[in-house]
């Protein structure tokens, strides 16, 4: 297959992206992304983030490990503003792996330790804590919950490769719904996880919606009876619960959201060069939030930036966009040079994927103009990430740009860009996919590997990689 990235300038990328009928536009100025940037009644001290990036490499009961630890020291050393901690799930059967992170009584204190050592490497580092943010993304997993799937809604595409993993096999025709008591009952969850979470002193939660996690699912759920379903108002009703009991009950704690922009519909690789191509559909599509429900690849923006709007009036201080689910369409979620285990051959050119990152964060920024918006899609621009993330902030595309794979391989790219003016390139992420391949690799005595960058953290990650390549091996013979 054609490998894409090829660019030895900024320029060459714009003139690719023009080429493929894209306008993605560079800047050398990088001055914009070391500006304050207010959230809610705080300031970043700069413009970047640390991207939510689960490690799978917590314990069984839920609490951070040694290298769960590890990482968030490395952010926190490594010098963006806001660091916005991984996955963590409100209730043990909302988890969508073994290992994730489960904020509960018995994890609260084993978290709240995490958090600090964040700052305190941050204070250490950068010789403050003066403008760093430090947040927690609250999830339940709904359909990808590792123990069964908890749909929130049938979707007549995604439901024939949904799989119960207790079995093996896909789930039926017939496989039960969460209740609308079982969602009140999760909607307590959230608020007594938010509960938690202010008390270890995090700076902001995050309710996730995105992914085609729960939230995310009950987005596009217009085929689901009751007041969970069907109207917009109806599908957001969780999530606006949610949001408005922790702003009565915990006002001083920040409320942002990760939510999808577009699900778009999944793939599968075929043929000899095992490309991805979009699974067996009919239209109109009904439940593909954000997306043209006749024809699979439009962008429909209309609700998702109602949703942003309708989260800006409850208080919501900041939101991150997103796109895909990394399940089924991972092209679509996290543009990149190689695919993962699980994965296929991209049907389209990365920077088709980047656009449309783009453009949907820019959507959401302009439809609540004063909540700061944060991109995604960056990683795969590589040594340009910095040039295309510059030009976006300071033409208002969006507030704050995060990076979610480079910070794996590159977690002190904000000090860089600070101290040198430039990324490392000896550090850049080059998306080989390998982060993805050992989160995708189960067969592991925890019941999951954690995840890392095996090429440029080879000391820490390198064994594991070899170990769970021998796995892949054996398997596949």
């Amino acid at each position: 297959m054609a490998r894409y990235y090829k660019y030895r300038t900024p320029g060459d990328l714009e003139t690719d992206a023009l080429s493929l009928g894209l306008e993605i536009a560079t800047s050398d100025d990088f001055s914009a992304l070391l500006t304050p940037c207010p959230i809610g009644p705080r300031t970043a001290r700069n413009r970047l983030v640390v991207q939510p990036m689960e490690g799978c490499d917590g314990t069984l009961e839920g609490a951070p490990d040694e290298l769960t630890v590890r990482r968030y020291r490395r952010f926190g050393d490594g010098g963006a503003a806001v660091v916005w901690a991984e996955a963590t799930a409100i209730a043990e059967d909302g988890r969508m792996n073994p290992r994730q992170l489960w904020l509960a009584e018995h994890t609260q204190a084993a978290i709240g330790e995490m958090i600090e050592t964040c700052r305190v490497a941050h204070r250490e580092a950068n010789g403050t804590t003066d403008g760093l943010l430090v947040g927690l993304q609250l999830t339940h997993s709904g359909r990808y919950s590792y123990r069964r799937p908890l749909l929130a809604t049938n979707d007549p595409v995604l439901d024939p490769l949904t799989v119960d993993r207790s079995s093996g096999q896909p789930i039926g025709d017939d496989w039960p719904l969460l209740s609308d008591d079982d969602l009140k009952r999760i909607e307590d969850g959230y608020l007594d996880a938010a509960r938690l979470a202010a008390a270890i002193g995090v700076d902001f939660v995050d309710i996730k919606q995105c992914h085609r996690y729960l939230l995310s699912e009950l987005l596009a759920a217009r085929t689901r009876p009751g007041p969970y379903g069907g109207s917009l108002e109806n599908r957001t009703r969780l999530v606006r619960n949610v949001v408005g009991r922790i702003r009565d009950e915990l006002p001083d704690l920040v409320v942002v959201t990760r939510m999808n922009a577009y699900d778009g519909i999944p793939y599968r690789g075929e043929g000899e060069d095992f490309v991805g191509v979009p699974c067996k559909h009919q239209l109109p599509l009904q439940t593909a939030f954000g997306t043209d429900p006749d024809n699979h690849l439009g962008l429909a923006p209309e609700e998702p930036c109602q949703v942003a709007a309708m989260l800006a009036e409850l208080g919501v201080a900041m939101i991150n966009v997103s796109a895909g689910n990394p399940y089924s369409n991972p092209h679509v979620v996290r543009p990149a040079e190689f695919p993962p285990i699980d994965g296929y051959n991209a049907p389209e050119h990365p920077l088709v994927g980047v656009d449309r990152q783009f453009r949907l964060a820019k959507a959401i920024q302009q439809a609540v103009p004063d909540v700061p918006v944060v991109g995604s899609g960056y990683s795969w621009l590589q040594d340009f990430v910095l040039h295309a993330a510059a030009a976006n902030v300071a033409n208002g595309s969006v507030a704050l740009v995060g990076l979610g794979r480079t910070t794996l391989s590159h977690p002190d790219f904000a000090r860089s860009l600070i101290e040198t003016g430039q990324l490392n390139r000896k550090q850049v992420c080059r998306t080989f996919s390998y982060c993805t391949n050992l989160m995708r690799t189960k067969d592991h005595p925890l019941g999951q590997f954690p995840t890392g960058c095996p090429p440029f953290d080879k000391q820490t990650y390198g064994p594991l990689w070899k170990e769970a390549e021998a796995k892949l091996t054996l398997k596949g013979d």
